[in-house]
Formats: C-alpha cells, sequence, structure tokens
C-alpha cells in the first residue's frame, strides 16, 4: 500500500500542472461537461472522510517564544484531529544543520510528506529540494525557500500585509491629524520579515499623509520590548500611535509603558497573543488593538500535507489539486472583533 500512495505522490508533485491544464480544457466544452467539472471540486464532507494514513513528518526551529510554541501545539492538534494521519516531529531546533539531519531522518524513513518550518529557508533549501526529488512532497510553512523546487506548497502569513493592517487602522484613528507623532518598535532589523512589515507600516501611513516620526528595533523578546520601549519612551515626550511588532515582546513594551506612566497613546500590537487579547477585551490600557501573524500556519500545513497526500483539494475549489502558494489574511482584532479570535490565540 506505500509502494502505491508513494506513486500516486509523485505524480501529484509532478504533474500538477497537467491536472489544472485539463482542468481548462473542459471548462472550453458544453455547459454539461462544464457541469461535470465543477461537480469534481471536493466538499468539506469528502475532505473529512478517513482515506489512506498519510506519514507527516514536521521539523520547526525551537519554540523560545510563545508564537512558535503554538506553531508546534497546534500541529500535533491538527494530525490529532484526523484518524487517518500519523504525526512524527523532529525535536525543534535553531541549528539550520540539525534540522536538515531531521529532515535527511524523514526521507530515509520514507515518510508521504515533510511539512517544514525551516529556522533558516535558505539553509533547508537543498535538503527540501532532495526530498522533492524522492518523492515526498513539501510543504513550506512561515519561512521561504530560496527555490520553487523546494516545496510543493508554501503557507505564509503576510508580513507585508500585517505592517499594511497596522498602517491603515492608525490612519483610520487619527484621521485629519496631520502632526500626529507615529512610533514603531520592530522586531529583529536583519529578518526580511522585520523589513517587510516595517515597510508595509510606512506604505500605508503614506496613504494619509503619515509618516514614522520615531523607530527603535527590538528581538521579539520581553527583555528586548522593554528596553526598545523605554529608550523610545525617553526620546520622545509625546506620542499619538504606536504600532509595537510582536506581542511577545509587547509584553515588555507595556511593562515599560506602565513604569513610565505614558497613556496619551494608543497602541496596536502584532501577531495576536492570548494576553494581548484580553488586555483588548479589557479595554483598561493603551494597547487597543493587534494584527494576527497565524499561529495557525503549521496546522494548516498539516490538513494540507493530507489532501496532498490523498490526492484532493481545498474544499470546494474546483482545480483538482491544493494551491501551490497561500498567503493568510492580517486582520485587526479590535475590542469590537475580538472574540472571533481570542480562541485561537497564543500564550506569550
Amino acid at each position: 500500500m506505500r509502494s502505491v500512495r508513494k506513486a500516486r505522490m509523485r505524480t501529484i508533485v509532478a504533474g500538477t500542472a497537467l491536472l489544472a491544464v485539463a482542468g481548462m480544457l473542459a471548462g472550453c466544452t458544453s455547459t454539461a461537461e462544464s457541469d461535470d467539472v465543477v461537480d469534481q471540486g471536493t466538499t468539506s464532507d469528502e475532505n473529512a472522510a478517513s482515506g489512506d494514513t498519510v506519514v507527516i513528518g514536521f521539523s520547526g526551529p525551537a519554540a523560545d517564544h510563545g508564537w512558535l510554541g503554538a506553531i508546534n501545539s497546534g500541529a500535533q492538534a491538527a494530525a490529532a484531529s484526523f484518524d487517518d494521519v500519523e504525526l512524527r516531529m523532529a525535536e525543534g531546533t535553531n541549528d539550520a544543520n540539525a534540522q536538515i539531519a531531521a529532515v535527511e531522518t524523514f526521507i530515509n524513513e520514507g515518510v508521504d510528506v515533510i511539512v517544514l518550518l525551516p529556522t533558516d529557508g535558505a539553509a533547508l533549501t537543498e535538503v527540501a529540494i532532495k526530498a522533492m526529488q524522492a518523492g515526498i512532497p513539501v510543504v513550506n510553512v512561515d519561512r521561504e525557500f530560496s527555490s520553487p523546487f523546494a516545496a510543493r506548497t508554501t503557507i505564509l502569513g503576510d508580513n507585508y500585509g500585517m505592517g499594511v493592517s497596522a498602517g491603515a487602522y492608525i490612519c483610520g484613528q487619527l484621521a485629519g491629524q496631520d502632526d500626529a507623532v507615529v512610533a514603531e518598535i520592530a522586531g529583529i532589523d536583519s529578518l526580511p520579515l522585520t523589513q517587510d512589515r516595517s515597510q508595509g507600516f510606512k506604505d500605508a501611513l503614506s496613504d494619509c499623509g503619515l509618516d514614522v516620526s520615531a523607530r527603535v528595533a527590538a528581538d521579539f523578546t520581553v527583555a528586548g520590548g522593554e528596553a526598545a520601549a523605554s529608550q523610545l519612551l525617553s526620546a520622545n515626550p509625546h506620542i499619538d500611535a504606536l504600532w509595537n511588532h510582536d506581542d511577545d515582546q509587547g509584553v515588555g513594551v507595556l511593562a515599560a509603558i506602565n513604569s513610565a506612566g505614558r497613556d496619551e497613546f494608543f497602541m496596536v500590537g502584532g501577531a495576536g497573543s492570548k494576553n494581548a487579547m484580553e488586555a483588548i477585551q479589557a479595554d483598561d490600557s493603551v494597547l487597543k488593538a493587534t494584527v494576527i501573524y497565524p499561529s495557525t500556519q503549521a496546522a494548516d500545513g498539516v490538513a494540507l500535507a493530507r489532501l496532498i497526500a490523498q490526492g484532493k483539494t481545498v474544499s470546494d475549489l474546483i482545480t483538482p489539486s491544493v494551491p501551490n502558494r497561500i498567503v493568510l489574511d492580517a486582520p485587526v482584532v479590535t475590542k469590537d472583533n475580538v472574540d472571533l479570535y481570542i480562541d485561537l490565540a497564543f500564550e506569550s
């Protein structure tokens, strides 16, 4: 049975384009034939039905802060929700060489699919290509590989979109205040994700005639957030709005704000932690909103891996295969909609 599944998955990896072309050609026939194509889309019930057991190898970085902890637990919970999935989890690591070794172990074991959140996308690209060439589809999560041949499907949060969402929300709150002082506490400046978030923020503010008046960078930790916020507050006696990129470091940012006794501005967070959402619900601090960066990405990756291995597509899509790239939304959470998101929030 395993060899049959392997052969089928090699066909899926290599033949996705042919399937898509076949679907488009079928769509050019008569109305009756077109209706037949529409019926080929899978429903939620069909996708939920048990199929062949799928062995998924999962590897991610060390869970050294809340968001990554939620990534790992989400992958486990998603796998447990399917009675036809066996999840093999490698130990989390921030050592690229150790993660490469974990992926090579999955290849040697002959798992059906690999879900990989690389500690470094470029460093893991070669071993991901090796898995693909062995007929094992790779689902790339969050940090992209440097080659399109390294993954069957890539699922991402929207870092640029986070900045746009934060900037658009602040623009709405500061409408008409052309001289408003907008501050930013970024994450690690050397990371492309931080650069993307800052660029999106800058672009959104420029659309309403505002700019970033003051900016510091932290390191996604509580201590780093507190130190960066203390520096920012000392240098800027008045602020109208503040965007902090990350709710984990936001714990320290709020501690610094409270210590300084500052409350003349409102703050927007980032990522979507549970404690941030609880503060938004309580509405008793400067934190009024946060922008989601989904900690469900690995869980979604596991669900997609199962569909790929079983030759299914995303529920109700007509195209008979899983899309090769999915970018998740970056919504703003406020006290008006927090109830919709808090159950998926992660613990800082």
